[in-house]
């Protein structure tokens, strides 16, 4: 049985996915223990005066792994990525990583390991950046650990990032205007994780897809278009521009192929968290205003 008394070991905490758990795993009720490379760090101080207890580390380093895990009851586990250009790392590094921390929760006797992966991961993508996701779920599903796996949709913070083809006159995304992709809040993504660390008995053994909605190209132009008052139009990254990006072209064959496909069971996610963002609610919950910043800068 989950013992919200003891700790939970937060990885990537300062960032969106291990800090939106971090928030929910506090908001219900847990102790939440951080690995921070730099406990001085603005965003480190915003955890530790929110109640988080900081540990000083780094994924790099098992020593600092095996002291950050020592006496926790769960783990949730991220690593950076070669698809995440601004951390640097090689697929190997992250394979390491994820390895190494799954080892010292072992070591330590965790009772329950979650990993977040990517919604309805498969082997032989050839995307680096998933093929290494799946060398660490088959390593989690080897070690004996009490695990759950999370594979988190595509993030709808995603059609923020700069220069990642939204602009006031249209958007250009992954799939056909008809094909729909399942979607997931950010912050949903620590509501739901911490719903799995209170039951187990339920999720122990298990990999659990996380979406919030299932929308087409089209539909999300129309929805940003309705929310922001900017009428904008749909249409699939073009040729010239997966000719000059080798991993958006294998996505966006993926997606065609099948090969990598949401699969979430939404409705069964909103019993688990009935406040689960759908896109309009995100939208309505400050994406469009975000989105709206973008427009005019």
């Amino acid at each position: 049985m989950a013992k919200k008394s003891e700790a939970v070991l937060v990885l990537g905490a300062t960032g969106q996915q291990g800090g939106a758990t971090a928030r929910a795993l506090l908001k219900d009720g847990w102790r939440v223990r951080a690995l921070v490379r730099d406990p001085s760090s603005a965003k480190a101080r915003a955890l530790e005066a929110a109640g988080v207890e900081l540990v000083r580390g780094d994924m790099g380093d098992r020593a600092s792994l095996d002291r950050a895990v020592a006496g926790a009851y769960g783990v949730f586990s991220i690593q950076p990525s070669s698809g995440q250009q601004h951390y640097g790392v090689t697929d190997d590094d992250e394979v390491r990583f994820g390895m190494d921390i799954a080892d010292a929760a072992k070591a330590a006797g965790v009772d329950h390991f979650v990993y977040t992966s990517v919604l309805g991961l498969r082997s032989g993508t050839g995307v680096g950046h998933f093929e290494s996701k799946w060398r660490i779920e088959e390593h989690v599903r080897a070690s004996g650990l009490r695990a759950t796996i999370v594979r988190p949709g595509t993030f709808m913070e995603l059609l923020l990032v700069p220069n990642f083809g939204l602009t006031p006159r249209g958007l250009q995304f992954f799939m056909r205007p008809d094909q729909p992709m399942q979607f997931i809040a950010g912050e949903d993504i620590g509501v739901l994780t911490a719903r799995v660390f209170a039951d187990p008995r339920t999720y122990v053994g298990t990999t659990l897809g996380l979406a919030g909605d299932s929308l087409t190209g089209k539909q999300l132009a129309e929805k940003i278009s309705r929310a922001t008052g900017t009428s904008i139009s749909y249409a699939r990254f073009p040729p010239e521009v997966l000719a000059q990006s080798p991993m958006l072209h294998k996505l966006v064959k993926m997606l065609d192929e099948e090969r990598v496909i949401g699969n979430a069971d939404i409705p069964a996610l909103r019993r688990l968290a009935p406040d689960l963002l759908t896109f309009d609610a995100w939208l309505e919950r400050g994406g469009a205003a975000a989105i709206r910043e973008r427009f005019a800068a």
